[in-house]
């Protein structure tokens, strides 16, 4: 009896692995469950920089360039550091083709700016160029001076580009004389007035010493450069361009004409 009610048991028990097994068994597939990761979408390359050509294009030292002044510049308020700021009015050509176009922008810096003296001496400029941009961008370190600049002014530079300003003070004797007999005149005709000879006798002195103190109180002319003055200045050293940043058959964009102000 007990034998019987044990193979009934394991009758029952593989009765219900047959049922049930194969659908367990389909339910659960070989390997992990989860869906497999979609590929991983590759990376856009960076836009590669235009590459040098690797020929080089040499403007030599000594070459000119022909520059207008954008900011004014005065021994007034200038001072060693300040920056100067130009832009190129011709362009520069070599063998047939264009280098440097026409709107070309050049940076520099006042090495020396010294005012007039009250007695003597005369006011004093000096600057050099040491960037140069082409309209492109492309930026090259340079090393140059002015040679000549019209001013609209009596201002005279040397070949060392020193600009210096007119007048100087300490050689102005015919203006010291006539503003003092001027003033000595006036004077002695209003001491006659007020006290008769001895008046003017009195007024002669006051008046000629208020025409030399004012006279040596007062500063030479300063030098100037005003905004739109044209200048030529001159490479010390060669200048290495990359020929693949030049854009050979561009002159350039010139920009409007900056009137100097009337001196």
């Amino acid at each position: 009896m007990k034998a019987a009610r044990t193979f009934q048991v394991l009758t029952t028990l593989f009765i219900f692995a047959l049922s049930f097994g194969p659908r367990s068994f389909a339910q659960a597939p070989d390997g992990p469950q989860s869906d497999p990761p979609l590929p991983a979408t590759p990376a856009k390359p960076a836009a590669p920089r235009p590459a040098s050509t690797g020929a080089i294009v040499v403007v030599p030292a000594g070459t000119r360039f022909g520059v207008i002044l954008e900011n004014g510049i005065s021994t007034r308020s200038a001072k060693p550091g300040d920056s100067v700021y130009m832009r190129t009015s011709f362009p520069i050509t070599q063998n047939n083709r264009v280098i440097i176009p026409v709107g070309s922008y050049l940076r520099g810096e006042i090495l020396e700016s010294r005012r007039p003296g009250r007695v003597k001496g005369k006011g004093e400029l000096r600057l050099k160029l040491n960037t140069l941009i082409l309209p492109t961008g492309y930026t090259i370190d340079l090393n140059a001076a002015p040679r000549s600049a019209d001013t609209g002014g009596k201002e005279t530079m040397d070949s060392e580009g020193k600009m210096t300003s007119p007048g100087g003070k300490g050689s102005d004797a015919p203006t010291i004389i006539r503003t003092t007999a001027e003033s000595v005149g006036v004077g002695t005709a209003v001491g006659a007035i007020a006290g008769g000879a001895k008046g003017a006798g009195i007024g002669a002195g006051v008046g000629g010493a208020v025409a030399l103190a004012a006279f040596l109180l007062t500063r030479g002319p300063d030098a100037q450069l005003p905004r739109g003055s044209t200048l030529d200045i001159e490479l010390e050293h060669d200048l290495a361009l990359d020929s693949g940043q030049i854009r050979f058959s561009d002159l350039g964009q010139p920009a409007p004409i900056t009137p100097m102000p009337v001196r």
